[in-house]
Formats: C-alpha cells, sequence, structure tokens
C-alpha cells in the first residue's frame, strides 16, 4: 500500500476503509476501479470494504442504471473508544479538501454526499481558518 520512506517506515495513518470513506467524500460517482486507484489496494479489497462501510451505516450505495452513487452519512461515529462521540462528517471534511484548499478550511462536498447536509452544518461542529 505504501513505500517505505527515508526513515524506513512504510505504514501509513490511515487504514484502506479510511482511504475509500475519504474517497468515497470526495468523489460520490466514483467506481470501485477509481477507488481502487486512488487508495493503492485491489478492487476485490474496496468491495469488501464497501461492503463494510454501508453494513456499518458510513455510506448509502444508490444505482441508477449501471453506475452506483455513493452517499456518506457524516453523523456516523467512529468505531474506536478512543474516539468516542466524534462524527466522521467533520474529519471526511477536512481529508476530502483538495490539495489546492490551504489545508485550514475544508472544501464544500457535494450535498449530495451527505444526503442534503453541509460539512460543518452537523450539531453545532464549526470549522476554524488560520
Amino acid at each position: 500500500m505504501s513505500e517505505p520512506d527515508d526513515q524506513g517506515g512504510s505504514w501509513t495513518l490511515l487504514t484502506g476503509h479510511g482511504h475509500v470513506l475519504v474517497e468515497i467524500a470526495r468523489n460520490p460517482d466514483a467506481r470501485l476501479r477509481d477507488l481502487s486507484a486512488v487508495a493503492g489496494i485491489t478492487e476485490r479489497t474496496v468491495q469488501a470494504i464497501v461492503t463494510d462501510l454501508e453494513a456499518a451505516g458510513y455510506i448509502t450505495r444508490t444505482r441508477t442504471g449501471r453506475r452506483t452513487r455513493y452517499s456518506i452519512n457524516p453523523d456516523s461515529l467512529f468505531r474506536h473508544p478512543a474516539q468516542d462521540g466524534h462524527r466522521v462528517g467533520p474529519f471526511l471534511a477536512l481529508l476530502a479538501a483538495t490539495g489546492s484548499d490551504s489545508g485550514t478550511t475544508p472544501r464544500s462536498l457535494p450535498a449530495a454526499a451527505f444526503r442534503g447536509k453541509p460539512p460543518g452544518k452537523e450539531r453545532g461542529v464549526r470549522f476554524m481558518s488560520g
């Protein structure tokens, strides 16, 4: 998934599930092939991850003809006890920001990806700009 760096490490901060979820937030119309290329994992693994994310309520899949469109549930909570009570919406808004952004203000994600709720509007969440 990642190449060793100068310090000898080859791990990444996000898991495959995290990479796929962030990419779905960036591009709700992405194909499994697209998600696979960005996450650096196989299409089969992406398919299993998408199934996991849907079963856990993080995403919803909608078929339109031969295409699939994903919707993010920004109110879903992180699964690890260390992030107890934190919603994924603000996290995804930050990580789904484009490279041209300053990194302190998330770009607006497609409203459809958030079931009509723009990022930062979920239950009093505020983003600070530097």
